[in-house]
């Protein structure tokens, strides 16, 4: 399927492109919760060497974010990302079968490897690359169904579990990718389009990669991406304990991770309607403001239901729309020519920020103040990457007029 630079939105490659992203997602981020206890107990293992292979995916999805960037950037994006979801397919079916803790962590660093080539990263590079005049749009349209992944797949998974035992479901979700995921990506990522035709700003030949890694907007952006990763990434293990302490009941506390994944997509739709009816700068400003809110929200209105659910409405808007701002910042106000590399020159502080911030809220827990200080620090933690983010702005905004 050919989907020429600079054409009109392809919405049946989006619609596509989203679809194996909601299987990517939902199967492995949001489908480990469900595999750890099983798996502990098949495998003798404590919850502390279970989590271990959920890091070892992240962090080694992070040493190869740069190459896995920069080979999309040379036009290798069909390779890449079949690669990777073959890649998936193989580690699920290789996951049904281990009976040790190495193979456990063995088939969790294979996970990583076809996370690199197949998640949000690589996704929005392809984008970038096909649709350079309207890539913001193509991102939030991918972005709608893997929103929805927790929604879509924590109960599915559970269902499966349920009927045939998590082995076989391990065998089912590697079909998933290897019947779905690696067929599609084969058949939309044709022909891409090649570097030479990627478009030249205002005549000139693009900066090369070594001249943008030196540029102070650059790693402020860094800051911005890597910080708001990790204030993202603190709460979903312990979500359902903090709702508890906030004082939200029972049955609210198990819908809640659903419903952030629906407001998520809310909060996309809404960015998509009025995309072109707003300022893009004054959005990628003000919108990750949500995310202190919501975690402000909680401080102030601790056991109280009410500020718990302003809580949700904030976090999971402004999760959502942070999303399409962290994927289309680099691309914005850096380089469209070298996004893959640039952003996987981000990949290991990212995979340590996303991979080390569940651990440093479970550590600043106590039992007299509960999630309190890690809040603040998270709090503290997205003003700072808000702040890097408007410095950079201004640098290059100045330097346009």
């Amino acid at each position: 399927m050919r989907s020429a630079p600079g054409q009109a939105l392809d919405l049946r490659f989006l619609f596509l492109l989203s679809l194996q992203q909601l299987i990517s997602w939902g199967s492995v981020f949001y489908g480990f919760s469900l595999f750890m206890q099983p798996l502990e107990v098949s495998l003798q293992m404590t919850r502390a060497e279970s989590s271990l292979g959920f890091s070892l995916a992240l962090l080694s999805e992070g040493l190869l974010a740069f190459w896995v960037g920069r080979w999309i950037d040379q036009g290798h994006e069909q390779r890449v990302m079949t690669g990777g979801s073959v890649l998936l397919g193989l580690a699920f079916w290789a996951h049904s079968q281990v009976s040790t803790a190495a193979q456990f962590y063995a088939v969790w660093i294979t996970m990583g490897v076809g996370l690199s080539a197949t998640l949000y990263p690589p996704a929005f590079t392809v984008i970038t690359r096909r649709f350079p005049n309207d890539f913001r749009r193509a991102i939030i349209w991918v972005t709608f169904m893997g929103g929805l992944a927790s929604t879509v797949f924590i109960p599915l998974i559970a269902w499966m579990m349920d009927v045939v035992g998590w082995r076989d479901t391990m065998c089912w979700l590697a079909a998933m990718h290897l019947l779905v995921c690696a067929p599609l990506h084969y058949r939309l990522l044709k022909d891409a389009p090649q570097p030479q035709h990627l478009r030249v700003h205002e005549g000139q030949a693009p900066k090369g990669l070594h001249v943008h890694l030196k540029e102070p907007a650059f790693w402020l952006l860094g800051v911005f991406i890597v910080l708001m990763m990790m204030t993202t990434s603190a709460l979903p293990a312990h979500m359902v304990s903090l709702l508890r302490e906030a004082g939200m009941p029972q049955h609210w506390v198990l819908a809640v991770p659903a419903l952030i994944g629906v407001l998520q997509v809310v909060g996309r739709l809404g960015l998509y309607g009025l995309e072109k009816n707003l300022d893009v700068h004054q959005t990628n400003r003000w919108m990750p403001c949500l995310i202190p809110l919501g975690f402000v929200a909680l401080l102030m209105g601790s056991q109280h239901l009410v500020w718990a659910l302003m809580f949700v409405l904030l976090y999971g808007l402004g999760n959502g729309m942070l999303t399409i701002i962290k994927g289309t910042a680099i691309a914005q106000y850096i380089s469209h020519e070298h996004m893959g590399s640039l952003n996987g020159a981000l990949g290991i502080p990212l995979a340590l920020a996303r991979a080390s911030a569940p651990w440093i809220m479970g550590l600043l827990w106590s039992a007299t103040t509960g999630y309190q200080q890690g809040l603040v620090l998270m709090t503290a933690l997205s003003v700072v990457g808000i702040s890097a983010l408007w410095w950079a702005q201004n640098r290059v905004l100045a330097g346009r007029e």
